[in-house]
């Protein structure tokens, strides 16, 4: 049942990119259906009444699960046609990657209460964060599009479908807004994963935090984001310097992770709780 509404999902996503923009409302029906079957595929494939299922297939999966959600929710104030270009691709190869990479099974026997919210919280991070990133991947392309654009230089390395995305895509100025609104809520919800995690670590090992590679670069990505909304709120910080605190930001995270598991599950077949 999860493999077939996650298929379902992907096809739902991919025909989505197809719908001529000026069919707003098919467009917004189309991908709302895809995202709750998405979004059901994933819970079945997650839960059960004693057991969790983690793994980098199921992050990156939840990660794009929310980027639909965010992209589907902002497309009512700002026109983000190009934006669904560039995700939905995407989103569409996340939907059906959890059937061919499924994971470990994590037992909630024995666990405390704080367990499942722990992994919960976490999950919306990592999700929210990496909508950031994504976005501010595609603020990367937007910029360096205008600056070939100025100088009257085609820039070479856009195809002609990704140049039309690009020159879709709201101002510069309202993106930045968006970008620092995902920044913003990822940067609690880590918070929150973080101090979730202390209070589990000492639960169960009786230490607040077990120094290990994960624990260490997702306090190294906690602090890169909160010197950039610093910077931000502090000194203005706009432009290169955004876009590079929050990728960098990102990637550490993402080694503290999703990495991880890649390595174990992928290339070493293992699991790792």
């Amino acid at each position: 049942m999860q493999t077939y509404l996650s298929f379902l999902a992907a096809a739902l996503y991919l025909g989505c990119i197809f719908i001529p923009a000026q069919k707003r409302l098919l467009v917004s029906v189309t991908t709302a259906a895809g995202w709750l079957v998405h979004g059901l595929a994933l819970w079945q494939t997650m839960f059960s009444p004693d057991a969790v299922r983690v793994g980098f297939a199921m992050m990156l999966s939840a990660a794009l699960w929310v980027s639909v959600m965010v992209y589907w929710l902002e497309s009512r104030n700002f026109s983000l046609d190009g934006l669904r270009v560039l995700l939905l691709p995407n989103a569409s190869l996340m939907a059906i990657l959890p059937v061919f990479f499924p994971g470990s099974v994590i037992t909630l026997a024995g666990k405390t209460a704080m367990f499942p919210w722990h992994i919960a919280i976490a999950l919306l991070a990592y999700s929210t964060l990496t909508i950031a990133a994504f976005h501010a991947l595609v603020m990367t392309l937007q910029d360096a599009h205008l600056h070939m654009r100025r100088r009257n230089k085609p820039a070479k390395w856009l195809n002609a479908r990704l140049t039309t995305a690009v020159e879709r895509l709201p101002a510069l100025l309202t993106m930045e807004k968006i970008l620092f609104r995902l920044v913003s809520i990822g940067f609690l919800l880590l918070s929150l994963t973080v101090l979730s995690g202390v209070i589990f670590s000492e639960q169960v090992l009786g230490v607040a935090f077990k120094w290990d590679h994960k624990t260490i670069l997702s306090l190294l990505s906690w602090v890169l984001f909160g010197i950039l909304l610093a910077g931000r709120q502090w000194r203005g910080w706009r432009g290169k310097t955004v876009l590079s605190f929050t990728l960098t930001g990102f990637l550490t995270l993402l080694l503290a992770y999703v990495g991880s598991r890649f390595v174990l599950e992928v290339l070493l077949h293992r699991s790792l709780a």
